[in-house]
């Protein structure tokens, strides 16, 4: 049996922290403890798979020369600052992995989750889920002392929400606007489980990881250290 068929898509949000999902900016929803401790160690044992694939776990170089403390692996498409390729020519020239299909009907009911009317507004997001078709996800782990600074994710070329899932230890996510690096943001504690889509009016805004707190996965998770964190995208590329 395929790991596609392994994965239990139903859901059962823990009332382990927050009532319930949060608003954060016009298109930017927090859902906490959206996965269940199972799927969080079964993806938890998808991540081992990954990093001994094609294409193995590293930190990204910036053109300036600066390497990232958070290693990255990826799924469908290959990214590299600042754009996608088939290949990581970055690295090893080997083909990136396939993007698993579970992932995309899990991203679908990530964006529904997140846009639902009891949440947002807008219909117009809502409506963003029945299609919602992800094709690369960026897979990062974060060890103690990780960071990530303020950015956009701008490479695609697609306007779709961008679906983050987080398994692990908790981080401060600080979540700005789409005009600056700086104020104003909102700093949201992201928890083992949380989910967070961000797109519409929100889908280019800057966000950045200033801190991991160490030690503070939960047992249930099945990691014993660390943050993984995955990103959804959809690349509008061919």
């Amino acid at each position: 049996m395929s790991d596609d068929a392994l994965f239990p898509l139903e859901l059962v949000r823990q009332d382990t922290h927050d009532a319930g999902p949060r608003l954060i900016a016009p298109g930017a929803v927090q859902v906490p403890g959206w996965l269940t401790p199972e799927q969080q160690r079964w993806i938890v044992d998808r991540y081992g798979e990954w990093t001994q694939g094609p294409v193995p776990l590293r930190a990204a170089t910036l053109p300036g020369g600066h390497q990232m403390s958070v290693r990255t692996v990826c799924l469908g498409w290959h990214w590299k600052p600042y754009s996608y390729s088939r290949e990581a020519s970055d690295v090893n020239g080997r083909r990136v992995l396939e993007f698993p299909d579970w992932m995309v009907r899990l991203g679908r009911q990530a964006v529904a989750a997140a846009y639902s009317p009891e949440i947002v507004e807008d219909p117009s997001l809502a409506e963003l889920a029945v299609n919602y078709t992800p094709d690369a996800a960026l897979v990062n782990f974060y060890n103690d002392g990780a960071a990530m600074g303020m950015h956009q994710d701008k490479d695609e070329r697609s306007n779709a929400p961008v679906v983050s899932l987080s398994i692990g230890d908790t981080c401060t996510f600080r979540f700005g606007n789409t005009e600056t690096r700086t104020k104003p943001y909102t700093d949201v504690e992201l928890r083992s489980g949380d989910l967070f889509v961000f797109g519409g009016a929100s889908r280019f805004a800057y966000h950045g990881i200033p801190k991991v707190l160490p030690d503070t996965a939960p047992d249930s998770s099945g990691l014993s250290h660390g943050r993984i964190n995955i990103t959804m995208r959809v690349t509008g590329l061919s």
